[in-house]
This record gives C-alpha cells, structure tokens and sequence, in this order.
C-alpha cells in the first residue's frame, strides 16, 4: 500500500510560529517532574529476581504537539506498514530503539522521527521527559514530548518500509471517555486495563491502543493537568518478578 499522509499541514508558504498558549504550555512542560519509576536504571535491580537477565533495551516515541485550526492541541500520529516485523499495520507515536551516538532519549526519539516522517528535528523544541513505560517486547520506552515550531513548514515524508500513514489526532481525546473500551489484562497477578480509542478522519477510521494509548494517556494528562476522566489502571511495573512471564502488555 502506498504510503500517505493526513492533511494536517496547512496550504501557502508564509511561516507558522507557535502562538502564545503553545509558548507558555512549553514553560509548564519545561517544570514537570515525573514521579519515580521502577523502571529506571537505578531501581531496575530490586524489583526483579534474576537482575543479571532484565537489561531492557532503551527506546524513545516523540509525542510531537502542535496547534490545529480550531485552536485544540494535537499529536502527530502514524500507522506503520504492514511490511513491519512487529506492531504491523498498529498506530503508533514516531520512534524506535536507542542507537550508538544518541546523546539522550530527545535525540533518539528526534531521530527516529526523521527517519520515518521526515520531521527535521530543527523544526521542534523538546520540553519534556514522561516517566518510562514497558513494551511487551521489554523495550524501555521514554515518552518525549516535543512543540512543533512551524507546522506549515513540516511536510511529511513517510518511510514506506516504516509508515504507511501520518495523521494526527487532538491530544485531550485521551482524558475523554469517549469513543473508548477497556479490557482488563492480568501481568504478574496485577490487574491492570488496557485502552482502546477510535478516531475517524477523511473516512479512515484508526484504533489507538496498547501501549502508544497509554503513554497518550499519560501524556493527556499532564499537559492538562488533570486525571483521566475514566480509570486508568496502568501496568505497575514495580510489581515485576519474572519478566518471562509479561504478556499483553502491548
């Protein structure tokens, strides 16, 4: 399938700069502070029997925000292709897994962004880190949130051996019980629940879930400073005992 992309970038060539409420929510992000997570390097240890074998690999998804016509927030998307080994055909946020040279987590996010949407990182200004999350593939995710400076001047690119679409969606859907079920999963005799969004758009219809759903979740939240309107009911990672055993986790 031929790769494309949702027109969210709008037509004409003057330059679009972030307005007064993307300024001022970039200084808020600046001062987040995510809580402790047993999932960072200094308390991976305690948590888990066999230490020598729980080394997750490290990851980073870029949660690119920027203003829409009517004036809501929104987060650039993609639907990876089919080709995919993993995830195939599944919504996702842009990024992958660290590599040699990356200096942090904002450059390895930036970086995979560019390589599957052809976002130049010069066009955005990372703010913010999110406390890291699992994959089912026992990659640690950290969830870096960025503002789109110009987003007339971001055409997308997508990768087709990567993406087969890029679209966005409006950020504050993820606090909303809208358009939303839940399944509730078991990992390591911890219930949690795992969240399902659809969103239509140009009569494609999308399913956000799993993992890329929670960290959106999460994300929602702290740009709006506020819970969910639903229960969340993430993974409590400080309860893991024998990583062979995490399923579903998405």
């Amino acid at each position: 399938m031929a790769s494309s992309t949702a027109s969210f970038v709008n037509g004409g060539s003057s330059p679009s700069f972030p307005s007064q409420r993307l300024l001022a929510l970039a200084q808020q992000l600046r001062h987040y502070k995510p809580p402790p997570c047993s999932l960072d390097e200094e308390s991976v240890t305690p948590v888990v029997q066999n230490p020598e074998k729980f080394r997750p690999k490290r990851a980073a998804v870029l949660i690119c925000l920027f203003e829409g016509d009517a004036g809501d927030l929104r987060v650039i998307l993609t639907k990876r292709s089919l080709t995919m080994s993993t995830h195939s055909g599944e919504v996702s946020l842009p990024g992958g897994k660290a590599e040699e040279g990356d200096k942090d987590d904002g450059d390895t996010a930036t970086r995979e962004a560019k390589e599957e949407i052809g976002l130049d990182p010069s066009l955005v200004n990372v703010v913010t880190f999110l406390e890291p999350f699992l994959s089912k593939h026992l990659l640690r995710v950290v969830p870096v949130i960025c503002i789109l400076n110009d987003r007339k001047a971001f055409k997308p690119k997508p990768n087709p051996a990567e993406v087969d679409t890029v679209f966005d969606v409006p950020l504050e859907m993820f606090i909303k019980d809208e358009n939303r079920i839940a399944e509730e999963r078991e990992m390591m005799e911890e219930k949690y629940l795992l969240h399902f969004f659809d969103y239509e758009t140009e009569n494609k219809k999308y399913l956000i879930w799993g993992l890329t759903a929670g960290i959106l979740i999460r994300a929602a939240s702290v740009v709006y400073q506020q819970p969910p309107a639903f229960p969340e009911q993430s993974p409590k990672y400080e309860f893991l005992r024998d990583v062979g055993k995490i399923t579903d986790a998405h």
